[in-house]
């Protein structure tokens, strides 16, 4: 079984950063691409950013350009959201998710995915 188990969430002022962790663990597990999703309440999971480790690709979604950056260590797995100028829109549980193999379904949506973490909370005070 994988897992995935984030870390890195809490209470930032406006204007603030926070990075959030994501590290899989579990039986032996190479992964095609991990990311983000989040999710505010009363609203559907939503695609953040993603990782692609074959050519080291990255993805986001057009709200967190130039302000979130997603870096990653394939060979364990691991994957870190810097989040910079945070604003109080960004407010939400923050899931980290991971794809065993190559997908045709576009990689903004979670179908996308195989494998999710218990989520974060993020939370952006004005």
């Amino acid at each position: 079984q994988v897992q995935l188990v984030e870390s890195g969430g809490g209470l930032v002022q406006a204007g603030g950063s926070l990075k959030l962790s994501c590290a899989a663990s579990g039986r032996t597990f190479s992964s095609y691409a991990m990311g983000w999703f989040r999710q505010a309440p009363g609203k559907e999971r939503r695609f953040v950013a993603r990782i692609r480790w074959n050519g080291g690709n990255t993805y986001y979604a057009d709200s967190v350009k130039g302000r979130f950056t997603l870096s990653g260590d394939n060979a364990k797995n691991t994957v870190y959201l810097q989040m910079n100028s945070l604003k109080p829109e960004d407010t939400a549980v923050y899931y980290c998710a991971a794809s065993a193999r190559y997908s045709s379904t576009s990689y903004y949506s979670t179908d996308a995915y195989d494998y999710w973490g218990q989520g974060t909370q993020v939370t952006v005070s004005s």
